[in-house]
């Protein structure tokens, strides 16, 4: 397959047109941060601590949380907490940002892709259930746009076979499983406040552990393997038994957080909003079917991507798309085919069958519904 050049696609000025992403912002947070930039506290203090405890208070029924400094932290120190080593065999989704998979070649472990779900673009329970061995260490699942993976099925997989589930919840903040928030189903499940995530802080994450007895370990390695807080108290033994990071969010990045919290289910309701206008405009577009949830179970879900399946000629799609001034991309890609990870491309049928034909969509709160009305003009038009 011969893919398109950053070049040909160039990113478009937000004045000039619709952008596949923008960043959603409460207008308190510049007050937040303006008071934050006038105290003590710019670094890791008060405020990371409060929004560690009010985002707890929001998703979680059990377990702790720990915010980082972005989601690819979060995922390292989870993966380290899941007690993944040189060489362990990981479950991992080929279709995802890298950022899911590079931490584990921090660890040196060995990477086993999964193949898609060609309706929801999630993990193929069926390729999981064919792939895991007695080497198995861990599955990682992403939630890809925002839909939750069938963690039922997958909780009995990891539990009969004593494996550790690790979730990559950046897409899906805000999206239930049940009658549970994203955050409650796993051993560890990451989240990514990232610039453009539903939720942001600029940049950063959150790791949720299950086992909140993990929380004191995962705050060391999170400062460099010491006892911060015996260490701020002028207790501290002098001693560093974990190799550790710098893996802390700040306070700034905090007062964002705090902030886009408390307006959460306004953006949440706004994208849905979105989201279901898409659905209704497009469901009658010959050649053309929207990524959504299958299950009854991940029905109330956050969408952050509304994605297309476009039958044929997706890059002349984008080519009307772009004259048009619309925004759009595949935002990612298969990770088997980059070099870091062997530059071989796995047997994933799934994936070869949908890789040239998936395309994402603008959804964001910067657009109305008219906007949308207006992409789905274009593409009725044809291209």
């Amino acid at each position: 397959m011969k893919h398109k050049k950053m070049n040909e696609f160039p990113l478009m000025d937000p004045s000039k047109g619709l952008v596949l992403f923008y960043p959603d912002i409460s207008p308190n947070a510049i007050n937040s941060v303006n008071e934050t930039l006038s105290g003590r506290w710019i670094g890791q203090g008060p405020k990371v601590e409060s929004f560690q405890n009010e985002f707890t208070k929001k998703f979680l029924h059990s377990g702790s949380s720990l915010a980082v400094g972005s989601g690819t932290d979060a995922l390292h120190l989870a993966y380290i907490l899941a007690g993944i080593n040189d060489g362990d065999e990981v479950l991992a989704p080929a279709f995802t940002c890298t950022a899911t998979n590079i931490p584990l070649l921090y660890l040196n472990a060995n990477i086993k892709f999964i193949d898609i779900d060609p309706k929801t673009m999630n993990l193929s329970l069926e390729d999981i259930k064919q792939k895991v061995s007695p080497k198995t260490k861990a599955i990682v699942t992403v939630d890809y746009g925002g839909i939750p993976c069938e963690y039922d099925e997958l909780k009995k997989i990891s539990a009969v076979n004593g494996i550790a589930l690790i979730q990559d919840a950046a897409h899906s903040i805000g999206s239930k499983y049940g009658e549970n928030y994203v955050g409650n189903q796993s051993d560890f499940t990451i989240f990514s406040f990232q610039a453009i995530k539903t939720l942001t802080t600029g940049d950063g994450g959150m790791l949720v552990m299950k086992n909140a007895n993990l929380n004191e370990r995962a705050k060391k390695l999170r400062w460099f393997g010491i006892d911060r807080a015996q260490k701020q108290g002028g207790i501290w033994e002098n001693d560093i038994q974990d190799i550790g990071y710098k893996y802390q969010m700040n306070d700034i990045a905090a007062a964002i957080g705090l902030s886009n919290l408390e307006c959460f289910d306004d953006i949440v309701n706004a994208r849905k909003e979105l989201y279901e206008r898409y659905l209704g405009g497009l469901k009658e577009v010959q050649g053309i079917s929207v990524i959504q949830p299958v299950s009854k179970k991940t029905v109330d879900f956050c969408p952050w991507l509304l994605t297309i399946i476009v039958d044929k000629n997706r890059a002349g799609l984008m080519k009307k798309l772009r004259e048009n001034s619309v925004e759009s991309g595949q935002v990612h890609y298969r990770n088997d085919r980059y070099s870091i990870f062997g530059t071989q491309k796995q047997e994933l049928p799934n994936m070869d069958f949908l890789e040239d034909k998936y395309l994402v969509l603008p959804l964001h709160r910067k657009m109305t519904v008219d906007d949308v009305d207006r992409v789905v003009s274009i593409i009725k038009e044809g291209w």
